[in-house]
């Protein structure tokens, strides 16, 4: 079973410019000093555009054309420049939208063919998942810093490493995928015949088996030093990825089938609780979660009753150390209700929904 806690402390520089949208409907005094272009710079990077499809509450922020608006009331499907339920505030700058090469540049080609061929999903969209899912885990979207992440977060599940928090296991996790990780990376590496010895062979760390939990002889300064030098190898990578698969996304995007669900956006929040509270288990886990969430054939109509099931039991400390939990599950749903499920042309709108403070 996995148990997330924050496990480092970086500033969210990433969405700081958001932080002025708030001065952005004060009516304007005098000119702006300096050249179009100066002006320009200092603008805010606009709020998520206007969609016709999508509920807007009173105080919500949207764009069109370049300027913001606020919603007075509740409201959907009125253009916000024929006014009625919008204020219209100060001119913002357009987001250029990444494009899918800048994505898919986070991923090793080989790992990108699989995930596309597998899951369907390409890699502007399992860029915005792991953008979604590394928030809640390291406070950070810059998810790709964390193949060498290395740390014993005293959390009785061993050491906690990499992309997805794979673990050497302890009296909290009696099922660790750590063990897999290293045989993998024995594996990617050129084994023919691939072993966890290998794998820790490789890394250059000194470890057993004990049961199912890999015990680790090194210093954790040792160990983790030797983690920390994997970021940038490629068979890591690989191996990665293959570990992530077998044990969350495989089991996540399969459930996700079984009710007829393809989006990325459920694909993603299955995998975010599988990786957080465990892919099969007790109630609290992916499967646990799944059998209280109904039976509605309406993607969105069942994913708002699993965020709200999972919204129960993230906080409890098991999970979550309170309120990152709930903050965590609110990415999700707040991009279901803003129409945002393909998880295509959404960098904006994951920038907003992950400007949160984790405690």
């Amino acid at each position: 079973m996995k148990y997330a806690a924050k496990r480092l402390s970086f500033p969210s520089a990433i969405l700081a410019g958001f932080a002025i949208l708030a001065t952005g409907f004060a009516s304007a005094q005098g000119s702006a000093a300096g050249s179009a272009e100066k002006q320009a710079s200092r603008q805010p990077d606009c709020a998520p555009a206007w969609n016709p499809a999508s509920p807007y509450d009173a105080g919500s922020i949207a764009s069109r054309g370049g300027i913001h608006y606020r919603a007075a009331f509740w409201t959907q499907g009125n253009p916000p420049e024929r006014g009625q339920a919008w204020q219209a505030g100060k001119r913002c700058r357009p987001v250029i939208q990444a494009k899918a090469a800048d994505h898919d540049a986070n991923f090793p080609p080989n790992t990108l063919k699989f995930l596309k061929a597998n899951t369907g999903l390409d890699g502007e969209q399992w860029d915005n998942i792991m953008k979604l899912v590394n928030k809640p885990e390291q406070d950070s979207l810059e998810w790709t810093k964390f193949y060498g992440y290395c740390e014993d977060i005293k959390d009785k599940r061993g050491y906690t490493i990499g992309i997805f928090g794979a673990t050497t296991g302890g009296s909290n996790d009696e099922g660790p995928d750590g063990p897999t990780l290293f045989k993998e990376f024995d594996a990617s590496s050129g084994a023919s015949n691939p072993s966890i010895a290998g794998g820790l062979a490789r890394a250059g760390v000194h470890g057993s088996m004990q049961g199912k939990i890999l015990k680790i002889s090194d210093s954790a300064k040792a160990f983790c030093g030797k983690i920390n030098a994997l970021q940038n190898n490629a068979a890591w990578r690989d191996a990665m990825w293959n570990t992530f698969y077998k044990v969350y996304i495989q089991y996540s995007v399969q459930q996700a089938r079984q009710r007829g669900f393809s989006s990325a956006l459920t694909i993603g929040s299955f995998i975010d609780t599988a990786l957080n509270q465990g892919a099969t288990g007790d109630s609290g886990s992916l499967q646990g979660l799944l059998s209280r969430s109904g039976n509605s054939a309406d993607e969105k109509t069942f994913m708002t009753t699993f965020y709200a099931q999972r919204s129960k039991i993230v906080d409890t400390n098991d999970y979550n150390q309170p309120p990152n939990g709930k903050n965590r599950v609110k990415q999700w749903s707040t991009l279901l209700n803003q129409g945002e499920t393909d998880l295509k042309n959404a960098d904006a709108a994951v920038r907003k929904v992950t400007d949160w403070e984790m405690k």
